[in-house]
Order: C-alpha cells, then sequence, then structure tokens
C-alpha cells in the first residue's frame, strides 16, 4: 500500500511539472531529400484535432510542424465534458497537457503563430512541397514548405451582438448539451434559437431540463410557424406537452445576477454550475433564468483553406471520410470541427486528427517506396496522387490493432 502512494504521488509530482523532449532517438536526417524548412507535414491549428494529427504522425517519426494561432472555439468554455480520462478539465489544461507529452517526441515542432497563405504546387504531386506561410507573434513572416498539409482551422461562432450574450458565452450560454448540459440539468433554462429550431432543441434536452422557455426573439410569425411545421411536424403540440412556453419578444439585454463558476471543483468531472441571468425585453417584464441553450451560426475560422482552393459544402471544407478526410486537393486534409462532417466534439475531433495522421503518412511512406524503387531500377517516379494510393483496406489494416489488440475492431469486411 505505501508503495502504491507513494507511486501515485510520484506519478502527479511528474504530471504537474513542464514535459521535456527526450534525448535523440536516432530520427534520420532528411535534409539530404528536402530543405531543413521542409516538414513531411504542417498541421495548421492545435485544437484537440490539430494536436492528435500532430501525435500521431510523431508516433511513426514524421518530421512535423504545428503552427497554432492560440484562437480556440472552446476558448471561452469553462470545462471540458465527455472526453474519457479528461471529463471536466479546463481547455487550456486540455491543450497543455498533451502539447507536454508531444515535447518528447523530437520530430515534432510546435509553434504559435497564424497562417496566412498556402500555395498549392505545380501538378500537385506528394514530390514537391506546398509552401506555407505564416505571421509569427513577433510580427515576423515565415515560409516552411510541407509535403502534406492538414487544416484543423476550427470554427468561430457567431454571436449576437444583443448586450451580455458575447460577454457570457460558454459561461451559463451553451450549445451542446453532452458538453454542458449535466452541469445545468434540473434548472429554469431558456432556449436561444428562431421558431423552427425551439421543439428540436428542447427534444435534445429533455432529459435535462423540465422548466423551460423558448426565447425565439420575435420569429414567431405565420411564415416561420409554417417553417416550423415543415421542419417538426407537430411542433407545437410537443411544446405544450413538454410545458415549454414560446417567448416572442424581442430581447434588449442579458444581464448575469451569478456566477455559477465561483465555486469550482477541481478533482470532479461534474458539478452543478448556479448562473443565474436576467433577460430584459424592449417591453414588458423581464425574466429570469439559470443557463440557456443556444443555437447560432458558425462560420471557418480561417480562409487559408478555401484561398488555396479547398472546396467548402455548406461553408465547411468538404472532406472524404473514405480517404481518411482527405480534401479534393490531393495531400491536404480537412479536419475537426472546419470540415463537413458535421461533428463538432472534443472525442472525434481526436478520431479525425488521427485518422488524417494515418492516411497522409501511409501516402507519404507509398511514395518514398516509390522513390526508391525508381532510383534501384533507374526509372523515373510515376506521378500518383494520394487519391490513388490511399485504399481503404490497406489503411484500416495499418490503422487496425489485430486480433492481440483489446481495441481490435475486427476485419475491414465487419
Amino acid at each position: 500500500m505505501v508503495f502504491i502512494k507513494a507511486a501515485a504521488v510520484l506519478q502527479l509530482l511528474l504530471a504537474s511539472v513542464s514535459a521535456l523532449p527526450t534525448a535523440s532517438v536516432g530520427i534520420e536526417d532528411r535534409a539530404a531529400t528536402y530543405a531543413s524548412t521542409i516538414y513531411d507535414v504542417v498541421v495548421v491549428g492545435g485544437g484537440p484535432a490539430g494536436l492528435s494529427a500532430v501525435s500521431g504522425l510523431a508516433r511513426v517519426r514524421r518530421n512535423v510542424l504545428l503552427i497554432d494561432s492560440g484562437v480556440y472555439r472552446n476558448g471561452p468554455t469553462r470545462h471540458a465534458h465527455d472526453v474519457i480520462g479528461f471529463d471536466g478539465v479546463t481547455p487550456a489544461a486540455f491543450r497543455y497537457k498533451a502539447r507536454s507529452q508531444i515535447a518528447y517526441y523530437e520530430s515534432a515542432t510546435m509553434i504559435n503563430g497564424t497562417v496566412t497563405k498556402i500555395d498549392v504546387p505545380e501538378g500537385n504531386s506528394t514530390g514537391q512541397p506546398f509552401t506555407v506561410r505564416a505571421k509569427l507573434p513577433s510580427g515576423e513572416e515565415a515560409t516552411v514548405g510541407a509535403r502534406g498539409v492538414i487544416l484543423a482551422t476550427g470554427l468561430t461562432d457567431i454571436i449576437p451582438t444583443t448586450p451580455g450574450v458575447q460577454e457570457n458565452w460558454g459561461k451559463g450560454i451553451y450549445w451542446c448539451p453532452w458538453c454542458d448540459g449535466n452541469e445545468h440539468a434540473g434548472q429554469p433554462l431558456g432556449i436561444f434559437a428562431d421558431l423552427t429550431s425551439a421543439a428540436s432543441m428542447s427534444q435534445e434536452i429533455s432529459t435535462l431540463n423540465e422548466n423551460v422557455i423558448a426565447f425565439v426573439n420575435g420569429t414567431d410569425t405565420p411564415a416561420m410557424r409554417a417553417a416550423s411545421e415543415k421542419k417538426f411536424p407537430g411542433w407545437e403540440t410537443y411544446l405544450e406537452a413538454q410545458n415549454i412556453t414560446v417567448e416572442n419578444r424581442t430581447i434588449a439585454a442579458l444581464v448575469r445576477l451569478a456566477d455559477g463558476g465561483i465555486t469550482e471543483h477541481p478533482e470532479a468531472p461534474t458539478f452543478p454550475e448556479h448562473d443565474l441571468f436576467r433577460v430584459d425585453f424592449t417591453e414588458g417584464p423581464s425574466v429570469e433564468r439559470s443557463a440557456f441553450f443556444a443555437e447560432f451560426p458558425s462560420k471557418q475560422h480561417s480562409d487559408v483553406g478555401a484561398a488555396m482552393g479547398v472546396r467548402l459544402d455548406g461553408g465547411r471544407l468538404a472532406a472524404d471520410n473514405t480517404k481518411g478526410l482527405m480534401t479534393n486537393i490531393p495531400g491536404v486534409y480537412a479536419i475537426g470541427d472546419a470540415n463537413a462532417d458535421n461533428v463538432t466534439n472534443i472525442p472525434h475531433a481526436m478520431f479525425t486528427g488521427k485518422r488524417s495522421a494515418v492516411y497522409l503518412h501511409v501516402a507519404l511512406a507509398r511514395f518514398e517506396t516509390a522513390t526508391i524503387l525508381a532510383q534501384h531500377n533507374g526509372t523515373s517516379v510515376a506521378e500518383r496522387d494520394l487519391e490513388i494510393e490511399l485504399e481503404p483496406r490497406a489503411v484500416w489494416e495499418s490503422m487496425n490493432g489485430g486480433a492481440s489488440d483489446v481495441l481490435d475492431a475486427g476485419d475491414f469486411e465487419q
């Protein structure tokens, strides 16, 4: 028992200090073929998706560069939830821990900066690098090359300018029940959305809250009622059955009366957050609510993907899931919230990062193999784009651990 306690203390001490890179692991010098400023992969964006991609690439000793702007969609959020092993961690602590662990891999480099432009090489083959330009915090411009690019640039929520909404976003106002709903379960809740979304959003939180008001902010009109019936047949009957009130007055301001983040429980994955707000209208009495479930639009945080020619699908970077989330540009992948799979949570973001890392590594390895064979045979390397190279079965066999792995997911056909 003493040994176990001592080991636990040692583990906590080690986890509390900044991670340092290990000694050299004998990574081969790729400068013989590529300039020192040309990386195997440049990952743009240092949220959960980007960090996962860097980790996956570093694990197979790819020379990978992370360029992180330091702006994160979940930055205002108090805690990240539903992340196994890290439930309740602050987003900043999650990123710090991830960076600390990645720092042990010498093939991974992480810098702060904002990518401003990515040039696609002529012919767009894995033999010619992309040119990535970034602005560093010092104001200096940096230019590096990359054989592959992973875009983990994220989204930006478009928060209404109504006084009090932007200031309290992520702290009592949330958009994901799985991410933040449990901390406000059983509390008087408000929904911020137009009329067409009121019923579907109420349905999502039906197991969390019973005292609900839908603040539709003047959108309860005949046209919107018709649109609501088309989107959610029987919506009005459902809201009445759930005793959900539709408040159509125009919101003038949101005023915080109590801060649910004052009392923290750092060791608990979840605990009630007792926020309290007053909703003021342009006319009539105010209404108090403890928290709000909101549906606001979002947009691409960065335009570098679209500017380099990545196709957009519904405002998102189109990515082919069967090809490791590769975009229409071979060698360029889109992961996390930025891509068009419309799944936005941390576990999924991490999955997309790992998926793209595996596919891109395999594609680069195959091109390297073709280069070796061409040199040996005295022939030229046939230019083959990544779309041809990435056969799903082969990548599955690389990703899946096999029957001896506790996480084995079965054969490709399954």
